[in-house]
């Protein structure tokens, strides 16, 4: 079972959403809209996904992460490196 799982469908929500911002922001540009209005919706788009981020990595340490380390050993060890790759990566994004 993947640690997102009691948290799904607030996650496809959240998709969808974002989803839909991403779709408006093609159109704004479609239809020529003021560069400055689609760097704002860009930002809430960017923002919709880092939540999204966020989300599964809360639920990633409290799910996969807790489970390896109460287990221990070389499976503990690779997801905690999992989860410090997975933070460096949306740090720097």
């Amino acid at each position: 079972m993947v640690g997102y799982a009691s948290n799904k469908e607030q996650l496809l929500t959240r998709l969808r959403r974002a989803e839909g911002q991403v779709r408006g922001i093609h159109r704004m540009v479609e239809e020529d809209t003021y560069c400055i209005d689609v760097l704002t919706q860009v930002s809430a788009a960017t923002k919709a996904l880092e939540t999204v981020a966020l989300a599964l990595l809360d639920d990633h340490l409290a799910h996969c992460v807790a489970e390896a380390a109460r287990e221990g050993g070389a499976v503990a060890d690779e997801k905690i490196r999992e989860a410090s790759a997975a933070i460096a990566r949306l740090v720097r994004s």
